[in-house]
């Protein structure tokens, strides 16, 4: 095995463990255990570990100790491409990416603890600091993505700049990025809807803010279906692009899976609304939102740099 072919390896496990730990941080705002640890960070509860903890202290501080485990995988990820590829190498860049996404990660995480952003806080600052913290997440999954899959390429990478493709590309990354948001919002409506009505069946009076949330969801799905539509339009149009290049099987490949992931992400979500959110099922969407970002990232990595590839493979034959 080649360093690079190790790298690479080494950089889709990266990617597969960080989007582990995203799905036990929503287990963690689901479960109402942001404040295992009181406001206090990274101490938890002014302790390294504090005698005789709660459950809900154990999975805070497991998610704690999970992202610092990803935070130094990711560091690993920057020193190994500096050391592995050259100067100017796109490697490079999408570590240096990925490192500036887990040390924001850390940082929107500490915020939401030290300013009591987490359990049953219902205001407004905390929506849209989760809004911003799943943004954040795509991006840094995005980078992970990037830099796999440029270290996992059999010729040296390059990015061009296709006017036409780079907007449609950009419209459905922003679109999916708008879905990500509307969707943090809207599990924490239904988390602190469910929570509050379920006090021991008695009737419990909801604030403001939760009621505004739970009437906030309804744009999500109106984003997600659009956002869906298009995706898969660009996806299908764009197929046929590479398959004129000779991209055939890539093309093909890219255009069913995001079909279907879409169409599988629209069903979660009917399944999550019907089934009143439960925590494992809000998991579950997660999980197939994160595989659809990654994949289109792919797809957009694919498409903005093709032309590149053709043109070492035409230098290595002649």
């Amino acid at each position: 095995m080649t360093k690079h072919a190790a790298f690479a390896r080494y950089a889709w496990g990266v990617l597969g463990y960080n989007i582990a730990v995203v799905l036990w941080g929503a287990f963690v705002r689901a479960s109402f255990s942001g404040d295992g640890c009181g406001k206090h960070w990274p101490l938890c509860k002014g302790e390294v570990i504090p005698p005789m903890p709660e459950i809900k202290t154990l999975i805070e501080l497991t998610h704690r100790a999970t992202s610092g485990l990803a935070l130094i995988a990711v560091l690993a990820l920057l020193i190994w491409a500096f050391r592995a590829f050259p100067k100017g190498h796109l490697v490079r860049l999408g570590s240096v990416l990925s490192m500036i996404g887990i040390l924001s990660e850390a940082l929107l995480g500490a915020g939401l603890v030290v300013f009591g952003l987490v359990g049953t806080n219902d205001s407004m600052v905390r929506a849209a600091v989760m809004a911003g913290h799943l943004i954040n997440t795509f991006l840094l999954l995005g980078a992970l993505t990037v830099t796999a899959w440029w270290a996992s390429s059999p010729v040296t990478p390059r990015v061009i700049f296709k006017r036409k493709e780079i907007v449609w590309l950009s419209a459905a990354l922003f679109g999916l990025l708008a879905v990500g948001a509307s969707g943090a919002i809207a599990a924490l409506g239904d988390t602190l809807f469910q929570e509050r009505v379920s006090l021991n069946g008695q009737h419990v009076e909801l604030s403001g803010n939760v009621l505004f949330l739970k009437k906030l969801r309804i744009w999500h799905p109106v984003i997600a279906v659009l956002t869906a539509f298009y995706l898969t339009s660009i996806a299908w149009k764009l197929d046929s692009s590479l398959q004129n290049q000779g991209q055939v099987i890539k093309g093909q490949w890219y255009a069913k899976i995001i079909s279907g992931i879409c169409i599988l992400q629209l069903l979660a979500g009917a399944v999550n609304v019907l089934l009143m959110a439960p925590v494992w099922m809000q998991i579950m969407h997660l999980l197939i939102a994160d595989l659809l970002w990654v994949v289109f990232t792919m797809f957009c990595a694919t498409v903005l740099s093709f032309a590149s590839a053709e043109k070492d493979d035409l230098a290595k034959i002649s």
